[in-house]
């Protein structure tokens, strides 16, 4: 089995939010998501432990192209390879907003304002010569490793989850679940959250068989079923709580509101202590799912109901 280290990229001083998984291989390494740009200083230190610099990092491959996955991206297209720049790997429908990210970004300021900076860093767009666009199943061999990019909306109609013999690199689209007591939640920002493509996208991850799972919100996990299992049970809550509160099209603060607190009432009844909570949200804003089920309900369950 090959060897895969977490790298905890300590996201806004928070250990175990973000991750970037190393594989390393005789020309260097390679790299499952660069985190944003805000972590740019704890990958360095990350590698250093494993004795690399980001120089040795040859190959990334993004998951999607959210902040938290994909911001540090161009930068490391500038300064891997020995200099060279690293090749960057990605979903055809994200291949544009990485080679000019003037909209994401623009968009994300819209949410996060001042803080845009603080959070997230610089994002440099991709250079050109550095972009791999790959397709579904369309194998990415990097000496000996060989990576399946598995098309997988639901979170994002730009993500792919990447098989590695037995291990599946789920990014976002597995879910959120952090060390600790087992619990998981079913990220869902807008604008892509589709709850049916989800379901779907479930069903092809567990027809892999995989052995292990390593979501980016964080850490590498041997037991896939029950995994799998939570993912299921946490889209059909999310459902119920959908079907209850949205019909009425109450305003945005009061879905977020009620959403929070059955986030909360959730967690507590599944024995997540109240300290790690700062932590999944850091991870996983409550409030950005409200955002994104309203937009999901009323594009796809009040325009065609």
């Amino acid at each position: 089995m090959t060897e895969v280290y977490t790298l905890d990229l300590n996201f806004q001083g928070i250990p175990h939010v973000i991750a970037s998984y190393l594989i390393k291989h005789p020309r260097g390494a390679a790299i499952i998501e660069s985190g944003p740009g805000s972590t740019i200083e704890a990958l360095k230190a990350a590698l250093k432990v494993h004795d690399l610099t980001v120089d040795d990092i040859t190959d990334v491959l993004l998951t999607h192209i959210h902040l938290d996955h994909a911001g540090a991206a161009g930068w490391l297209a500038r300064h891997g390879d020995h200099g060279q720049g690293a090749r960057i790997y990605v979903h055809p429908n994200g291949a544009g907003h990485m080679l000019n990210p003037e909209k994401l970004i623009n968009s994300a300021t819209r949410i996060y304002g001042p803080l845009m900076d603080q959070l997230w860093g610089e994002f440099l767009c991709v250079p050109e010569d550095k972009l791999i666009v790959i397709q579904d199943q369309q194998e990415v061999v990097i000496d000996h490793l060989r990576f399946c990019p598995l098309d997988t909306p639901g979170h994002a109609e730009h993500h792919y989850a990447y098989l590695l013999e037995d291990t599946l690199f789920t990014g976002d689209v597995g879910g959120i679940r952090l060390p600790g007591p087992p619990h998981l939640r079913v990220p869902m920002p807008p604008p892509e959250f589709h709850l049916e493509r989800w379901r779907e996208s479930l069903g092809k991850m567990q027809e892999t068989s995989c052995k292990r799972l390593a979501p980016t919100h964080f850490g590498i996990y041997d037991n896939p079923e029950w995994h799998f299992e939570m993912l299921q049970r946490g889209l059909d809550e999310v459902e119920a709580f959908m079907i209850e509160t949205l019909p009425a099209d109450p305003p945005m603060p009061a879905i977020s509101d009620k959403f929070m607190q059955w986030t909360g009432a959730r967690a507590k009844r599944e024995g997540l202590p109240d300290e790690m909570t700062g932590a999944y949200e850091a991870a996983n804003p409550s409030w950005m799912s409200a955002t994104g089920m309203q937009r999901y309900w009323r594009k796809y369950r009040v325009a065609v109901g």
